[in-house]
């Protein structure tokens, strides 16, 4: 049977500032292997002539600087400022990390699952294509916090990127298995719950 080959496919999300890269530091010391799929977003953005054709025609050249790399706040003001736009540009890159991630999978077969982390696994609709999702969730003030000291960026601007993302109560009803990240309870036994059910 070939579908023995295939790792279980599950998605791990959460809002802004939920601690997401954190988990995924915990179930990669596990060995297991991890697509983050706003890094490989950003390759592809680079380095697939299809997609760099598409976002060109879509924002014009000022898209990407003479030597290739992408102009970033270029696109950030155009697209933030501009819903049509920013639909427009998902329907370009959600497929390329869609057929990306297929690719992915398919190299880490000898994987027990594999993880696929994003901010917008539900919004993208890329949850879809997933055997099962675990949702990090942390209180509105707490992730706010986080951010603001991250990032050095004010509330408002931290606002501003949360109106992009679902509320997190839609996202954990959605989800298979909650991670509360509130200093409440241990991260790494959380993990490791959910890491012997998935195994």
């Amino acid at each position: 049977m070939g579908l023995k080959n295939t790792p279980l496919k599950v998605g791990i999300t959460g809002n802004i500032g939920s601690g997401k890269s954190t988990v995924c530091a915990i179930f990669e010391q596990l060995g297991i292997p991890i697509y983050h799929a706003d890094q490989r977003a950003k390759m592809l953005m680079r380095e697939d002539p299809n997609l760099v054709e598409g976002i060109k025609d879509l924002l014009g050249q000022d898209a990407y600087f003479s030597d290739g790399s992408i102009n970033r706040q270029f696109i950030s003001q155009q697209i933030f400022t501009q819903p049509e736009l920013l639909k427009k540009m998902n329907q370009l890159v959600h497929p390329a990390v869609g057929r990306d991630t297929i690719q992915w999978v398919a190299q880490n077969a000898q994987a027990p699952y594999t993880l696929k982390e994003a901010a917008i696994l539900f919004e993208s609709g890329s949850h879809k294509q997933l055997d099962k999702v675990i949702c990090v969730i942390a209180p509105e003030s707490i992730r706010i916090q986080r951010v603001m000291d991250r990032d050095q960026v004010d509330e408002e601007a931290v606002n501003a990127r949360m109106k992009n993302q679902w509320p997190e109560y839609k996202k954990a009803i959605r989800s298979d298995f909650l991670i509360y990240n509130d200093g409440s309870q241990s991260l790494i036994d959380q993990v490791m719950r959910i890491h012997k059910k998935l195994r």
